[in-house]
Parts: structure tokens; C-alpha cells; sequence
């Protein structure tokens, strides 16, 4: 029931501050305690669990990190502008229910899934792009998601 692709404002999901949250030994249910204390308003979080390693093989459809529902709501109401993964999706897929894709979008925060070498960004000090094309009638489309370090 939200806006499509072609309806997102570019400052959304382009040019952001951007901070990583290395997540890569969290477990496979990433929990809201790795995102508390970190100043998170109005940035791209983009979660490294590298799971990236594992693209282009079987294994990368199996048991991979996630965001449990307690970290997605911490994030929203941190006021993020945008959260990222590098693993198939944010929401785990053994229950249907689907917390970060039903909280994030319904506040208007776009999800960028399937990303890869986050671990080469810095913590933080960088901006951050994932834009879309417009085209009408889409809830997702692929990007070219890079970062400008400064």
C-alpha cells in the first residue's frame, strides 16, 4: 500500500550520510542491541554481516542474517533515512511476517537488499546512492548502490 519507485523523492536515497554496522559476527537474527548508543537520525545504515561472500552460490539463499523486528522498530524510531543489507533480505523468510519490509516502507524508509563490500567502507564519513529508476508501478527495482568517502 505504499508509494512505488517512481514516487520516492532522490533526496531518499541519494546523497546520505552514511554510517556501517558491522553485524558480521551478530548471528543470523541480528538483534536491536548492535544499533543502540550509535547516532543513526537521518542516515543510510547499511548492516555488514558479509554475507556478500557467499553471492553466486547456493548458500546464499540458506539461513542468512536478518533484522529481527525489535532492530527494525530501534531504527525507525531513530529517525534513519535509509537501511541496507548485504545478504538476500531483511526480513527473515521462515515466517511470512515480514516486520522490516511492513515497518520501514509503511514510515516511507526505502530498504536496499543484496549489497556487497560494505566491508571496505569506513564506519562512517562517506555519502551514500541507491537510485532507482522512476518507473511507475514498482515497490522494487535494481540499483547501482555506491558511496562517495570524504
Amino acid at each position: 500500500g505504499g508509494r512505488d519507485l517512481s514516487r520516492f523523492e532522490l533526496a531518499s536515497v541519494a546523497d546520505l550520510d552514511g554510517v556501517v554496522i558491522h553485524a558480521d559476527r551478530a548471528g543470523r537474527a541480528i538483534e536491536a542491541d548492535i544499533f543502540k548508543g550509535r547516532d543513526l537520525a537521518g542516515k543510510a545504515v547499511l548492516v555488514h554481516t558479509g554475507w556478500d561472500r557467499h553471492w553466486g552460490t547456493d548458500r546464499y539463499f540458506e539461513d542468512y542474517p536478518y533484522l529481527t523486528r525489535g532492530s527494525v522498530e530501534l531504527l525507525k524510531s531513530a529517525g534513519v533515512a535509509l537501511v541496507g543489507i548485504d545478504s538476500l533480505n531483511i526480513d527473515d523468510n521462515t515466517d511470512g511476517s515480514r516486520p522490516a519490509h511492513s515497518i520501514l516502507l509503511e514510515s516511507e524508509i526505502p530498504i536496499v537488499e543484496h549489497m556487497c563490500n560494505l566491508k571496505a567502507l569506513p564506519d562512517a564519513g562517506f555519502r551514500f546512492f541507491a537510485v532507482p529508476a522512476p518507473i511507475q508501478g514498482m515497490g522494487s527495482f535494481p540499483v547501482r548502490a555506491f558511496a562517495v568517502v570524504y
